[in-house]
């Protein structure tokens, strides 16, 4: 009879935030097993793919905890403003931090933050890869879990977490409602170098057709200034801008994007991907547990969607560790209800806020527009109010986990 492999808890899912939870869960001395189809080397291989996040101040505080921020030395851009705009016209709102204040976010590309995610667990002895690897059969008893591998391999925990991204066949095969709909647009992102210095400022311009954003990046080896773009179109229109030759679509990049950032050329792949929202209804069941964008997908009009799956993980391995103190399963119906306390209405409300963004700035015509523009010049003038944004913006707001402020569980 194969062996079975066992440990605190299983991950189904071996993203940034299926290994970032593994982590945090390992620095406190808990063990996991992370299963995932994808090759590990595949995803870290040599290359910019085009793709970036923007990391919350919070957040980066969990990674200097978890010691993957020194590992991301050199390789992060601090933002320390946000420029908002409709259309680039008047009215604009900006966020700036004080010289002495924290940066408003970090923006890093996703593979260097899997080669730091990567480098650090190959250090964490309490975590153990099946990758690539595929559940051929799950079963779910009330004293734990068991999943069996395509190799045979039968691993088991009394919990299971689920962090497999949007189109998680886990979680839907377990029975979670999920309510969903596209906005009937698709993002398009990649990465420019450009002829002016961004200095650290983000910018959000927000266009009938759908918001564009310029997000600051470090430097590239040759010394040129470099952003990503997160440019969103109608679903019609689409197709039609991925069929553009490079010349054509950077001319339509520099369109949108005025005099920012002066002449622009390509320097990664572009990718184009539609956007649709869903959130579950319950984010915990009996000895499964659901983490990131297998929980919830939100509009990318803020920038949140991972920091939103990094704030589950600080707030999932808070209830675990101090779980495993008190001598509690795991898998505990009572112990997993205090994350849902905890991550439900916040995930809920900040896909809620972004979706109403989304709607807001997409209704057409001038009166729409000029009233989008005086509520931005309100919130300029509002001290209070943009400390609030600010605030949301880091991620520092509400009940945080100790992570996310920088501390030991």
């Amino acid at each position: 009879m194969t062996e079975i492999l066992r440990s605190d808890v299983l991950i189904s899912g071996g993203g940034l935030v299926g290994q970032a939870l593994a982590l945090a869960l390992a620095h406190h001395g808990l063990s996991s097993q992370i299963v995932d189809p994808a090759d590990p080397v595949a995803t870290i291989a040599p290359g910019f793919d085009g793709r970036a996040s923007a990391i919350a101040s919070a957040t980066w505080q969990m990674f200097e905890v978890l010691g993957i921020a020194g590992r991301l030395a050199g390789h992060g851009c601090a933002i320390h403003a946000i420029k908002v705009s409709d259309g680039g016209q008047a009215g604009e709102l900006d966020f700036v931090t004080s010289p002495e204040d924290r940066a408003l976010g970090t923006m890093v590309e996703n593979r260097r933050l899997r080669l730091a995610l990567a480098a650090a667990l190959a250090e964490a002895p309490l975590v153990r890869l099946f990758m690539p690897s595929t559940v051929v059969h799950r079963e779910m008893g009330a004293h734990g879990v068991t999943l069996t591998l395509g190799d045979g391999t039968r691993l088991a925990a009394p919990l299971l977490i689920v962090a497999e991204g949007r189109r998680s066949p886990t979680r839907d095969a377990a029975g979670f409602g999920i309510a969903s709909w596209s906005y009937h647009h698709h993002a398009m992102i990649g990465a420019v170098a450009h002829g002016k210095s961004h200095g650290n400022v983000a910018h959000e311009i927000f266009f009938p057709s759908g918001p564009f954003a310029l997000l600051p990046l470090v430097d590239d080896d040759q010394g040129r200034h470099r952003s990503a773009f997160v440019w969103t179109v109608s679903e019609k229109d689409g197709p039609g801008f991925a069929k553009l030759g490079d010349r054509g679509f950077t001319a339509e990049l520099e369109k949108r994007a005025g005099d920012l950032l002066g002449s622009m050329a390509l320097v990664a792949p572009r990718m184009t991907y539609p956007l649709g929202f869903h959130h579950s209804a319950t984010i915990v069941g009996d000895r499964i547990v659901l983490v990131g964008d297998a929980a919830h997908g939100i509009h990318p009009i803020a920038g949140q969607g991972l920091n939103l799956g990094l704030r589950d993980v600080a707030a999932l391995a808070e209830v675990l560790v101090e779980g495993a103190r008190l001598g509690l399963d795991l898998g505990d119906a009572a112990l997993l209800a205090r994350y849902q306390r905890w991550r439900g209405l916040d995930s809920l409300m900040v896909s809620l806020a972004t979706d109403g963004l989304t709607r807001l700035f997409g209704i057409p015509g001038r009166t729409a527009s000029a009233v989008r523009r005086a509520g931005l010049g309100a919130v300029q003038r509002m001290p209070m109010l943009k400390r609030f944004f600010m605030d949301e913006a880091r991620g520092e707001a509400g009940d945080l986990p100790r992570l996310l402020a920088g501390a030991e569980i």
